[in-house]
C-alpha cells in the first residue's frame, strides 16, 4: 500500500494511538484529524472509542460533524465503540448528535460500566473466532440495509453499510488485524 493516501484517525479523544499503530503495522500511513482541513487528502477516517457524549460535543465545536458527514459521502469510515455510536442514526442518549451514517439504533453502555468490561470470541461472519475487547460497549439494533459482519451472544457487534463499518468492540486493542484489513480494502 506504499503511495496510498493516508488514513485519518479522529484525534479529539480516545484510542487514537492504538488505531494509528494498527494501521502502521498494516503498511498504511495514519494522520490525526483535529479540524475539518485535516480531512483533505485522506482515503478514509477512523472514529475511535472514547466518551461518545464528549466526542459529540467536540465534533460540533470544531465543525467536524458537518465536515465528516460530507467526507463520508465519498470515503469509508470505521467507527469503534463510541465511534460506532457517533455513526448511527439513533442513540438512547439525547446528548449525542449522531452523524446518521449507519442505519442502526445504538444503546450506550449496554454491556455495563467500565468494571464490567470483558474480552470474548466473536461468532460468525467475517471475524469469527476473533478475540475482542468490549469496554462500556454499545448494543447495535441493526436495521436493513445493514450487513452483520460479526455477532456475540447472538447480537450484532460489527456491521457494514456500503463503505462504512461500525464495531461495538475495540479491534485496535488486540493483535488480530482482520477488522482493519477488511475495512482498508474499502478505502
Amino acid at each position: 500500500m506504499a503511495g496510498s493516501p493516508p488514513i485519518g484517525v479522529l484525534a479529539l479523544q480516545g484510542n487514537v494511538q492504538a488505531h494509528a499503530r494498527m494501521l502502521t503495522q498494516l503498511g498504511r500511513a495514519a494522520r490525526p484529524v483535529f479540524r475539518p482541513a485535516d480531512l483533505d487528502g485522506l482515503a478514509g477516517l477512523i472514529l475511535p472509542g472514547g466518551e461518545s457524549t464528549t466526542l459529540s460535543q467536540l465534533l460540533q465545536h470544531a465543525g467536524l460533524d458537518r465536515a465528516i458527514a460530507c467526507f463520508a459521502q465519498r470515503h469509508p469510515l470505521l467507527g469503534t465503540c463510541a465511534g460506532l455510536i457517533l455513526m448511527c442514526t439513533h442513540t438512547n442518549d439525547a446528548r449525542v448528535s449522531p452523524l446518521r451514517l449507519l442505519t442502526a439504533e445504538v444503546d450506550r453502555n449496554h454491556y455495563g460500566r467500565q468494571r464490567e468490561s470483558f474480552i470474548a470470541s466473536l461468532e460468525g461472519g467475517q471475524f469469527s473466532g476473533m478475540r475482542a475487547a468490549f469496554i462500556r460497549a454499545p448494543a447495535i439494533h441493526a436495521r436493513a440495509p445493514l450487513e452483520v459482519l460479526a455477532t456475540h451472544a447472538g447480537r450484532p457487534v460489527a456491521v457494514r453499510q456500503g463503505r462504512h463499518v461500525g464495531c461495538a468492540f475495540h479491534p485496535e486493542l488486540g493483535r488480530d488485524a482482520r477488522v482493519h484489513e477488511y475495512w482498508l480494502r474499502l478505502a
